[in-house]
């Protein structure tokens, strides 16, 4: 018989939050899962089930269930239930502070001969051409100038 490395005992806060995600039916699929798999594993109470009968009754891989009871005893019940925060966006942002501020110097300066004023299709084109950026949308320059609370004349 296997060794099991995770035994789980929930305190009485934890069994009134898992039941409480089961009950109300409002939380996502997985989490309702996962919460079933603690309170199914759970030794405080009666008899807890064996991982082969999670699976079973869940519909689940045993890899699973380990995962579940290994985050739940290293991390806590939140770690379990809630999605971990991304530390960093997908796409790193391309225009920093720095370029923010050398874009409202370009929309602040005087428009290029026979233009009556910047356009962001112009202010895009300026930043390309002092290779300021690769490229640039216009539509970043004009969420920049807005963001930034430019509002040219």
């Amino acid at each position: 018989m296997p060794s099991v490395k995770y035994l789980i005992e929930l305190t009485p806060e934890d069994r009134r939050t898992l039941e409480d995600s089961i009950r109300k039916g409002t939380s996502p699929a997985r989490t309702i899962m996962r919460a079933n798999v603690l309170l199914s594993s759970d030794r405080s109470g009666k008899k807890p089930m064996t991982v082969s009968q999670i699976c079973e009754t869940f519909h689940i891989a045993p890899q699973t269930v380990q995962n579940i009871k290994r985050a739940y005893c290293l991390d806590g019940i939140d770690a379990v239930l809630k999605r971990k925060k991304r530390k960093t966006p997908p796409v790193a942002a391309k225009v920093t502070g720095d370029i923010e501020a050398k874009i409202t110097a370009i929309a602040c300066s005087e428009p290029p001969d026979g233009r009556a004023k910047w356009t962001v299709r112009l202010i895009a084109d300026r930043v390309v051409e002092l290779q300021i950026l690769d490229s640039i949308s216009a539509m970043t320059v004009q969420r920049t100038l807005k963001k930034t609370g430019f509002i040219p004349t």
